[in-house]
């Protein structure tokens, strides 16, 4: 929040958030928010490191409102757990998909079934 209300820094654009999985390093997981000071004309990258299989995080959606489906899809494809998030929900993938996929440890055993492209996209864009 500072980052955002601080005459001195105003950044008030949240572009992206990633996640990196470095298992098996520990703290395993680097969350990457990328701000930006649009008055000041500068960019910014905010590092959050989390350690074992079930992080957890303070959601920033309450600070900048693009977070929120950002938030959703590290979720869905790492599984970490954003406190706070108003609809912390799979985006991506089923509701009975097991596991997150962008997981190093997350077991490729090839393809299994799933809904058409056309369920996917009616369900990422369902409010």
């Amino acid at each position: 929040e500072r980052c955002r209300e601080d005459a001195k820094l105003q950044y008030n654009f949240l572009t992206d958030a990633t996640c990196v999985d470095r298992y098996p390093a520990e703290p395993r997981f680097e969350l990457n928010y990328h701000l930006v000071s649009i008055a000041r004309r500068e960019k910014v990258r905010l590092r959050v490191w989390l350690g074992g299989n079930d992080p957890v995080v303070d959601s920033l959606v309450l600070v900048w409102t693009g977070a929120n489906w950002l938030e959703r899809e590290i979720f869905d494809l790492f599984g970490i757990r954003f406190t706070g998030h108003p609809d912390l929900r799979r985006i991506l993938l089923p509701d009975d998909w097991e596991g997150h996929p962008l997981r190093r440890d997350y077991p490729v055993e090839g393809y299994r079934d799933v809904p058409n492209t056309g369920e996917l996209f009616r369900k990422s864009s369902t409010p």
